[in-house]
């Protein structure tokens, strides 16, 4: 049976060149984001991860090239309509004291609404549907600031899914969460993209959970794009040492056949070295 041909992807970014003031970050950035898959950028601290994402999702304007969102410019598209077709969750995002969940689910729904124009039953099912996705339907009456940090990610991913856009950009969601937290919501992203057909791209840490899960990996280094494909062929000793100055071993996980890494202990051997100490995730 033949395979399914891959859609043209309709977020693009052409010789992009940004930064902040009179720093550069970006230096000639072009990038095709995968439809219906998710796809993780990777890299060390300012390598421009986040000014990338940033500026594929119209909050920071490049000095030179452009963003295309379904074929037009999207720094010159309007706002509200940019909005119904691409969704952005920031790092650290902050609720206003007091919201319950289901406000700030049904925040999501504002690019849709007029003021001579609503539709409150399609409102209503749009909130319904994002809470029970992420799985915070039995939150929906509590204040976002009772809860958990995990909790109140899945909260912003749900305002994000409220939004209905085919599209979402992801700063770091898994950040100061605990391991099987992050695991957790790296698994709803993953259905988003498998199950649902979303265009997930996502700015993550964690070396081997972006390995993990990722469809398409993304490793910057110094503001370009050094390698971009499949886990399996991109996240390599040779790449992670070039990207990340890492000294690792990379082999593949017994049960899914992903590839994870394993750093090198400096010459440490299996003699008395004093306490262990525990990793529980490789980050940079």
């Amino acid at each position: 049976m033949p395979s399914t041909p891959a859609k043209p992807p309709r977020l693009t970014g052409e010789a992009l060149r940004a930064g902040y003031e009179s720093r550069r970050v970006l230096d000639g950035v072009d990038l095709a984001v995968a439809e219906g898959k998710l796809t993780v950028l990777l890299g060390p601290n300012g390598s421009g991860k986040s000014t990338l994402l940033k500026t594929l999702a119209r909050t920071l304007t490049p000095s030179a090239g452009r963003v295309c969102l379904d074929g037009k410019d999207i720094h010159r598209s309007n706002t509200r309509e940019v909005a119904q077709r691409l969704g952005i969750l920031p790092q650290g995002p902050s609720a206003p004291e007091g919201l319950t969940v289901r406000q700030l689910v049904g925040m999501g729904r504002f690019p849709h609404q007029r003021l001579w124009r609503q539709d409150a039953e399609r409102d209503a099912r749009a909130i319904r549907e994002a809470m029970a996705y992420a799985d915070v339907t039995d939150f929906a009456d509590r204040s976002v600031d009772a809860l958990s940090g995990g909790q109140r990610q899945r909260c912003w991913i749900a305002m994000v899914l409220a939004q209905e856009t085919d599209l979402i950009l992801l700063d770091e969601p898994t950040t100061f969460l605990d391991l099987k937290v992050q695991v957790d919501l790296l698994e709803l992203l993953v259905k988003l993209a498998h199950e649902r057909g979303r265009t997930l791209l996502v700015v993550l840490h964690d070396l081997n959970l972006a390995a993990a899960y990722a469809d398409v990996l993304v490793m910057m280094h110094e503001g370009r794009i050094v390698h971009c494909g499949p886990p399996e062929t991109v996240f390599t000793a040779a790449n992670l040492k070039r990207v990340f100055d890492l000294d690792a071993e990379v082999m593949r996980a017994p049960s899914t056949g992903r590839p994870i890494c394993v750093p090198a202990m400096g010459g440490v051997s299996g003699a008395a070295v004093g306490p262990a100490r525990t990793h529980p995730e490789v980050s940079a």
